[in-house]
């Protein structure tokens, strides 16, 4: 995947790398580095959830420029189903800003968000998110640009996909190979 310089053409509609698309660019993609303190401390998440024997994903909520909620996953800790570290991450955002509507806010986050998380991303207004990971099941990451794009019940969410793939890559192969080797 290629970077998306400042100053680009906006109106692309998808860039398509393989079978299915990765990015849906519409408007500033913000600053590199910027970019990269928010996924550093998302990983820094997610290795908090590894730690603790949960899939390692880890999520942050940015508004103005400033991380507003950290979270990483919680199921097994809490066990319950809706404890993804995107669910914890807009609860924690909407607490500290009082309100449900993130509006104006983004979400980096390791792993593309679940179906679940995508439409509670959609239903809390959150503009973009910030993937470094996108999700290899075809037909799931198909889903997650419906709800994102096509279902209009809401505003639409960007989507940047595959931003870090490498590192998320990683952090994922260890923990699903240390869980085997249990």
């Amino acid at each position: 995947m290629g970077v998306i310089e400042s100053g680009q053409d906006r109106k692309i509609a998808a860039l398509k790398s393989s079978s299915h698309v990765h990015f849906f660019i519409f408007g500033d993609v913000g600053n590199m580095d910027e970019r990269k303190k928010f996924f550093d401390k998302a990983f820094e998440e997610a290795t908090k959830a590894k730690k603790k024997g949960e899939i390692p994903v880890g999520a942050v909520i940015v508004k103005d420029g400033k991380i507003i909620a950290k979270a990483h996953n919680l199921k097994e800790k809490n066990k319950c189903s809706l404890y993804h570290a995107e669910l914890i991450a807009i609860m924690k955002a909407s607490k500290k800003l009082g309100n449900w509507r993130l509006i104006d806010c983004d979400m980096y986050v390791t792993l593309e968000p679940c179906e679940m998380c995508a439409a509670a991303i959609k239903q809390a207004r959150i503009g973009n998110i910030f993937s470094a990971l996108s999700n290899d099941d075809k037909k799931i990451h198909n889903n997650i640009l419906n709800i994102l794009k096509v279902d209009k019940s809401n505003s639409q969410v960007n989507l940047y996909n595959d931003l870090y793939i490498e590192q998320g890559r990683e952090i994922l192969k260890d923990f699903f190979i240390s869980t085997r080797n249990k």
